[in-house]
């Protein structure tokens, strides 16, 4: 686990609900159970800082690092990709968009990476679409300096269309062998945390489930089930996940207030 994933993973699944702020040596107590080190804290802090995601903030214990309302507005819709279960049907229509690519490969490979997080498949050179529209997207083209148009759009050949059309877009049975190994992965890792386990443990084990569900934001759009294979895994790897969450999240959370006060 990088620093720079474990901060975002920390600040959204735990300090954005404590007002999105911690002193540094709040950050560097609570990444040490994962076996990062305080240099490699204060690097990706300072990263973080460049890029507009962390911005600095002097708090009554020390100096300190805050969400940027950018940073809040990111970490707000990946939380509702997480924490996903019960989310409302599809009601048939793709988001769709037409852009001209930037001309740089590193801007392009960048731009490709944005869209993919927030949930788009290419289509084809250019072509773009989701199953739901994502509230960032506009901004994120407007930043990115390129020319877009975008549509609202249903498949005239019904779901059936659709299903084919979502196939060109994604390597969807790849995706569902991820759920399958995310589950046989991350199954040993949270049953070895018994109630007889201390809050730092079970907090290392529950930063692991979610740092590893986290990396389905860059693999699966979450298609609407009409339009999935039968029996798909990842129905059954987000019930894992969100029931493994709530059981650790106690114990989490204490570790996480404990540090907090000791810093």
């Amino acid at each position: 686990m990088q620093a720079r994933s474990a901060l975002f993973d920390l600040y959204g699944d735990h300090l954005r609900q404590r007002g999105g702020r911690a002193t540094i040596a709040a950050l560097i107590r609570l990444l040490a159970p994962l076996g990062i080190a305080a240099p490699a804290v204060r690097t990706a802090v300072s990263r973080m800082v460049r890029q507009g995601w962390l911005a600095p903030v002097r708090l009554p214990a020390g100096p300190g690092y805050q969400l940027t309302p950018r940073a809040v507005r990111r970490l707000d819709e990946a939380a509702a990709r997480i924490y996903r279960t019960g989310r409302s049907s599809w009601d048939g229509h793709f988001d769709l968009l037409v852009i001209s690519a930037p001309e740089a490969r590193t801007e392009r490979d960048r731009l490709a990476a944005e869209l993919t997080f927030l949930g788009y498949g290419r289509l084809e050179t250019g072509v773009w679409l989701a199953a739901r529209p994502a509230g960032e997207v506009d901004q994120l083209l407007a930043d990115a300096g390129v020319r877009f148009e975008r549509f609202s759009a249903a498949h005239t050949g019904g779901d059936t269309g659709a299903r084919e059309l979502i196939m060109r877009a994604w390597n969807v049975p790849a995706v569902g062998a991820s759920y399958a190994g995310f589950v046989a992965q991350l199954t040993p890792v949270v049953g070895a945390i018994t109630r007889l386990a201390d809050d730092r443990t079970a907090y290392a084990a529950r930063c692991a489930l979610v740092h590893a569900w986290r990396a389905f934001l860059f693999r699966d759009p979450q298609l609407p089930a009409s339009l999935l294979p039968p029996d798909w895994p990842g129905t059954a790897a987000a019930a894992f996940f969100d029931r493994q969450a709530a059981r650790l999240r106690p114990a989490a959370d204490r570790f996480v207030d404990h540090c907090l006060r000791e810093s």
